[in-house]
């Protein structure tokens, strides 16, 4: 019988994840079916209530039900509990439903599959927001020398701080305090730029040989990721990879085969090159 999978989300109709789970079955064999599926905003109990009692052995949560998920998970692993979102939940075989988060750790692991290196290296992080929440953990993990949290609202920053402080050298500031960083690495957690604005960030943020990373991803280059190139950054990427690491986390989670990443990534990417030249 074909195990049953799915995406929630509020719009869902851009969302990838089916393709990308179609992918990861053709490579492994794998016999399971995942759709998305519109969720009414106030509705996410019913529907993943509705799901389940259904037969449904896992879903994928995207905006805006994160918190929901948190809470109708009936136990949370460590890094879900710390993130304080469910982007993940597996029903496990006593009926139970885990909740975890995969979005941290496919981030990481898109950068080491690059080639980048964290450990020892100083990081900035720019917002922080739920996505940055969820990717404090994982970074943290891979021990870079500290972490800066720059947030138009500091005191946001600054809550970041004291909730993962125990993991390493967490710093907060405002976008205004910062200036000569020159920071190895740089993670761009808010939505700023996305759309084709200008970003608004000092000279001098990068050290040599610096990497930048847009957590969103389009067609086209962000605009993060076009100042990076103006200052010179050696590396920069969106969020892509990211997006298929998160889902390779969940199928791990569900069917305990860990899928080949780098194939998906490379289609995915041709695909919106070419839907863009068909657009223009």
């Amino acid at each position: 019988m074909t195990d049953s999978y799915a995406v929630f989300g509020n719009p869902i109709a851009q969302s990838k994840s089916p393709a990308i789970h179609r992918h990861f079955c053709d490579q492994t064999g794998e016999d399971m079916a995942y759709t998305k599926q519109l969720v009414a905003e106030g509705e996410f109990k019913q529907a993943a209530d509705t799901f389940f009692n259904g037969g449904g052995r896992g879903l994928n949560i995207t905006a805006p039900f994160k918190l929901d998920a948190f809470h109708y998970a009936t136990r949370l692993t460590p890094r879900a509990e710390r993130a304080g979102a469910v982007n993940l939940l597996i029903k496990e075989n006593d009926g139970s439903i885990t909740g975890d988060t995969s979005d941290g750790i496919g981030m990481v692991n898109d950068m080491l599959n690059m080639g980048w290196e964290l450990e020892g290296k100083k990081l900035l992080i720019l917002g922080a927001g739920g996505a940055v929440r969820g990717v404090l953990e994982p970074l943290l993990g891979q021990k870079p020398s500290s972490v800066t949290i720059a947030n138009r609202t500091v005191s946001k920053a600054e809550q970041l701080v004291k909730d993962f402080h125990d993991l390493g050298e967490l710093n907060a500031c405002s976008f205004d305090e910062l200036s000569d960083g020159h920071f190895d690495v740089v993670i761009n957690g808010t939505s700023a730029g996305l759309h084709g604005e200008r970003v608004n960030l000092p000279d001098n943020l990068l050290a040599s040989q610096a990497a930048c990373y847009d957590m969103s991803y389009a067609a086209e280059p962000t605009g993060f990721l076009r100042w990076a190139e103006e200052q010179g950054a050696a590396k920069l990427t969106d969020g892509l990879g990211m997006l298929v690491g998160q889902a390779a986390e969940s199928f791990y989670a569900w069917r305990h085969i860990r899928p080949e990443v780098v194939p998906v990534i490379t289609e995915l990417r041709r695909k919106m090159t070419e839907s863009k030249k068909k657009a223009s």
